[in-house]
């Protein structure tokens, strides 16, 4: 990368000239992804009403440094790992502005990412608090909102290195996560675990990860005007699908949840099929190959 100068000696090199900018968002959203996974294993607990409403202090007291038992622990975990991400969030933003050659839209959107984790913390703040459907609604989207602005820019970063068999792996691992969102929904599940559930997140941020790669970067791939189209639709049908399982979980209704079985089943098809597209190869674009 540009902005990775190369000297000769390496004692005279930055933390970041060492280890690249690319990797250090790559460990950002990777922390970002974790956060919102212990989360939802916080909220299935009941974690957020072990400290009786009290925030940031807890059992433990402040920041919960001592947690008492199985559900502050997990509140304390997520904390950690929540303190932790925010770290890199700032670090990731600071490095885009100080290095030179990252570009306007990388910068633009681990600045967005910046901008959007306070707001997602007073979120936090809020699901301890209240505990209200509607707040925990908004700490939901915000957290997948941060998770995609941090995923788009390392893609964005990573793009150059991704090959046409990148592309057909992350088109594979999203038509899997598929059916595991599905079946640990609480349309086959009657009562959530936080193991299940936890479960069930991880699948749906690797569908959305692996979705966003292929979609970015197989159009600059393939040629195949049917994959590029199916490649297209498929980020529309994921956010269908995240918006009627979200729907499916906070309310009961047979008709929201037979549409988003039904919308479940196109995305898989969607997937499958692009896979198998460009598993043939086709028409390339770049000449970038396994």
């Amino acid at each position: 990368m540009s902005y990775d100068s190369h000297t000769s000696d390496s004692s005279t090199r930055s933390p970041l000239d060492r280890f690249g900018f690319e990797h250090l968002l790559a460990v950002t959203t990777l922390f970002v992804a974790g956060t919102i996974v212990l989360g939802v294993a916080a909220r299935v607990t009941g974690s957020g009403l072990a400290c009786n409403a009290n925030w940031p202090v807890c059992d433990g007291g402040f920041l919960n440094l001592l947690p008492q038992g199985r559900p502050s622990f997990y509140e304390w975990i997520h904390r950690v790992v929540a303190g932790t991400a925010g770290l890199f969030i700032v670090g990731t933003a600071a490095a885009a502005w100080r290095a030179g050659g990252v570009g306007r839209r990388v910068t633009a959107l681990v600045t967005l990412g910046l901008v959007l984790t306070p707001v997602q913390i007073l979120l936090g703040r809020e699901t301890v608090l209240s505990y209200e459907l509607e707040i925990l609604s908004m700490h939901f989207w915000t957290a997948i909102a941060i998770f995609v602005v941090y995923v788009v820019a390392a893609v964005t970063v990573w793009s150059t290195r991704l090959t046409r068999t990148h592309v057909t792996a992350a088109l594979g691992l999203a038509a899997v996560a598929v059916p595991v969102q599905l079946v640990l929904s609480p349309l086959f599940i009657q009562g959530y675990t936080d193991v299940t559930m936890t479960i069930q997140m991880a699948a749906t941020l690797t569908l959305v990860g692996a979705v966003i790669l292929a979609a970015m970067v197989g159009p600059r791939r393939f040629a195949d005007r049917r994959l590029v189209g199916v490649l297209f639709a498929t980020p529309v049908l994921t956010f269908l699908v995240l918006l009627l399982g979200r729907r499916s979980v906070m309310t009961f209704a047979p008709a929201l949840d037979q549409l988003y079985t039904l919308t479940t089943a196109v995305l898989f098809a969607a997937l499958l099929a692009a896979a198998w597209l460009a598993r043939r190869g086709g028409d390339t674009r770049s000449p970038l190959s396994a």
